[in-house]
């Protein structure tokens, strides 16, 4: 007997077989799964929040990813579409922004017939469970078709059944908090308008919310340096605009990489963001934990301490670059196993444990490090990765590759797990699926 022989295989039903995968998220990992599954002749369903595939990568779109184009195409997608006549980007050693990624790949992968016809826009899932069965329901659990029940943007309420569900509907609309403690800082709901998501469009759309205001980041990773070099530029046209970088710890080595990065717009990145803290053109205030926050005149305070003595701060607007975390409301009648710590399924959280696993050191993994005790369910991408910040996409693609050989019964294909990442110093970010920071 090998151990392929005792890898936990998908029990495959009559009725089981008749249903389709349903796909949570038509990002880069929704729609790569969505390939793979088309290659290998699996009927699919992708429900997806947006009106527009990739709908998160389009609100960062102006921000440049830190990987070139070879590390951002997945290999299933990429045969589909040059059977259809796409031709990928001329040079594959350069990064995209966001936008280029979603109009020059991502897009024409969505509009694809194959996938297309299969996907439903405007479809939020709010609840994924077993069709007449809650969690605590065992026999014939895992021979029971999952259902979904999806909210359109009418109101309209409805479910469906599958197969498998594959979750890879990232992280982005779930940002951390503020607050040093996890929870939302107290008084946050009476700042509306001047507390603003990461990676706002400060040279674009978005100009005039922080052009001749006073705007303080807070976060020490690679979505707040992207912001932070943004102001600084503003800064140089609009008079008056004053760039503030607040972090709770004593340093940001998170948004530091190493000299022999092989990303090198990522290496660059945070010794742009201490040449400009040097030159004064950014205030940087560390070792601030924030607890509440309040308006303040036509601005807000921040409140808490700051080396253990009560502090306070007062700006214009805040940018909360403090990380993402995945949404699980909806998952609370699946059976899940998730770390403790980082909220990832328990045997991939050792491998992307960020304190000790950059993006580029994380091992290659598939769906025996993804699977749960509900058989059958995978969270995927951005989101597999609960609370650490080193997603890469090409690690995702690997993994939707492999969980889709296993719903086919492939085991040799789903277990044989290869990925090459470039390698890479202290990564972090926290962007849903392609991780404008990271991938």
């Amino acid at each position: 007997m090998t151990l392929l022989d005792l890898t936990p295989r998908m029990v495959v039903t009559d009725r089981l077989a008749s249903l389709p995968v349903v796909i949570i998220g038509a990002g880069p990992i929704g729609l790569a799964a969505a390939a793979n599954l088309v290659e290998r002749g699996i009927d699919f369903r992708i429900l997806e929040r947006g009106e527009q595939a990739a709908a998160s990568i389009r609100l960062w779109g102006h921000t440049r990813l830190f990987s070139p184009w070879r590390h951002l195409i997945d290999p299933s997608s990429r045969r589909l579409l040059e059977s259809a006549g796409w031709s990928a980007p001329v040079d594959e050693d350069a990064a995209p922004t966001g936008r280029e990624l979603v109009d020059l790949y991502l897009s024409p992968l969505a509009e694809l017939d194959a996938i297309r016809s299969r996907i439903r826009f405007g479809t939020r899932v709010v609840a994924v469970s077993r069709e007449g069965m809650d969690r605590t329901r065992t026999a014939g659990r895992d021979t029971t078709p999952f259902l979904i029940r999806v909210r359109a943007t009418d109101g309209r309420v409805e479910e469906l059944v599958g197969r498998a569900v594959i979750d890879a509907s990232g992280t982005y609309t779930s940002p951390n908090p503020l607050s040093s403690s996890g929870l939302d800082p107290l008084g946050d709901s009476d700042v509306d308008g001047r507390l603003v998501h990461a990676l706002p469009d400060v040279l674009g759309a978005e100009r005039e919310r922080f052009a001749g205001r006073h705007t303080t980041v807070v976060g020490a990773g690679h979505s707040a340096a992207n912001t932070l070099i943004a102001l600084a530029e503003l800064a140089k046209d609009a008079p008056g605009t004053r760039v503030t970088w607040l972090i709770r710890n004593a340093s940001a080595v998170r948004v530091s990489s190493s000299a022999d990065d092989e990303l090198a717009d990522r290496a660059r990145l945070g010794s742009r963001v201490d040449q400009l803290v040097d030159a004064g053109a950014i205030e940087k205030i560390d070792s601030f934990e924030i607890s509440a926050i309040e308006r303040h005149g036509d601005g807000v305070r921040l409140i808490g301490s700051r080396r253990r003595e009560p502090a306070s701060y007062d700006t214009d607007v805040v940018v909360g670059a403090t990380g993402f975390r995945p949404d699980l409301d909806m998952l609370r009648e699946v059976r899940l196993h998730l770390d403790e710590t980082v909220e990832a399924p328990v045997r991939l959280a050792p491998l992307i444990d960020p304190n000790l696993h950059s993006c580029g050191t994380v091992a290659p993994h598939g769906f025996d490090e993804l699977r749960h005790p509900e058989a059958g369910f995978f969270l995927v991408g951005m989101k597999s990765y609960g609370r650490a910040p080193t997603f890469l996409l090409a690690t995702g693609y690997e993994q939707v590759r492999s969980v889709v050989a296993w719903v086919d019964g492939d085991m040799r294909a789903a277990t044989e797990v290869q990925l090459t990442l470039p390698a890479t110093g202290v990564c972090s970010t926290g962007l849903t699926g392609a991780s404008a920071c990271c991938s």
